[in-house]
């Protein structure tokens, strides 16, 4: 024999029993995992009191309204015991997964280290140092004059090109002092150097310096650059030789051979060594 559809009284017994049931799995629940597993069944997309809202619709249609204030005030009440339930918790569960031992060492904190080319710098900065060289630093936005014009670079040579060096905008018009670039190399601020102090010179400069260049695996846009300059009477060959050696030996920390040899500097007669 087939049951017929269900009748007012029916699904207010279903509803008092899926409150009555609920309120008492809430307070019985001693973790949140319990808890969670009660909100699951009761108001979740499979649970109980949505069952009984499905059911709604097959009754009296002058039926319906008291079932759903009925509905309404049971989801009221298990949604609000459900809250306080889940603070109470919340309050009386330890912060901690585990106990907490403050007699263990504490743990060991990962710190960051320095680029490798800024740390070579500072070992090179500290190894110069150590042979009373200064330390100099000019400014990475230069102008023609310092780094072309003192250079005598001449008027119409490549490197003067915006293929070649990052002019500022609203300079292209000017010339010497007054246009100005990101500096292209670390040469003109040996030329700043020179005209701030009085020989004999004894300093490096190191620093970043830029050009126009596609990035590949040889050639970067910004790039770091190290230069030394003495400048005095009666610097001996064999001088420049050992502060070489001397430099090399501290900051690898072992004997490097060296090579000297001379060379042509160009568009001069005079020769260098390297």
């Amino acid at each position: 024999m087939m049951s017929g559809p269900p009748e007012e009284r029916d699904l207010l017994q279903q509803l008092s029993t899926v409150r009555e049931r609920a309120l008492v799995e809430i307070r019985g629940a001693r973790t949140m995992a319990e808890l969670d597993d009660v909100r699951r069944k009761v108001v979740g997309r499979a649970g109980a009191l949505l069952e009984v809202r499905r059911s709604i619709g097959a009754i009296e249609t002058k039926d319906r309204k008291q079932i759903g204030v009925a509905l309404g005030e049971a989801q009221a009440e298990v949604q609000e015991a459900l809250a306080v339930r889940e603070q109470e918790l919340l309050d009386s569960e330890p912060a901690l997964a585990t106990p907490l031992d403050v007699t263990l060492p504490a743990p060991v904190v990962g710190v960051g280290g320095l680029h490798p080319t800024i740390q070579l710098m500072y070992d090179l900065n500290d190894a110069f140092a150590a042979l009373n060289f200064e330390v100099y630093e000019g400014p990475e936005i230069s102008s023609e004059l310092f780094e072309f014009d003192y250079m005598n670079f001449p008027p119409d040579h490549p490197a003067r090109e915006s293929m070649d060096t990052f002019w500022l905008e609203g300079y292209l018009d000017k010339t010497g002092a007054d246009r100005l670039c990101l500096r292209p190399h670390l040469t003109g601020a040996s030329v700043r150097y020179m005209r701030e102090h009085t020989p004999p010179f004894r300093f490096v400069y190191p620093g970043r310096v830029y050009r126009n260049e596609s990035t590949d695996a040889r050639h970067e846009r910004a790039f770091f650059q190290y230069e030394v300059l003495i400048v005095d009477k009666d610097v001996p060959f064999t001088s420049g030789k050992f502060l070489v050696d001397t430099i090399l030996d501290t900051v690898f920390g072992r004997p490097v051979p060296t090579r000297m040899r001379t060379v042509t500097i160009r568009n001069s007669r005079d020769q260098a060594w390297r």
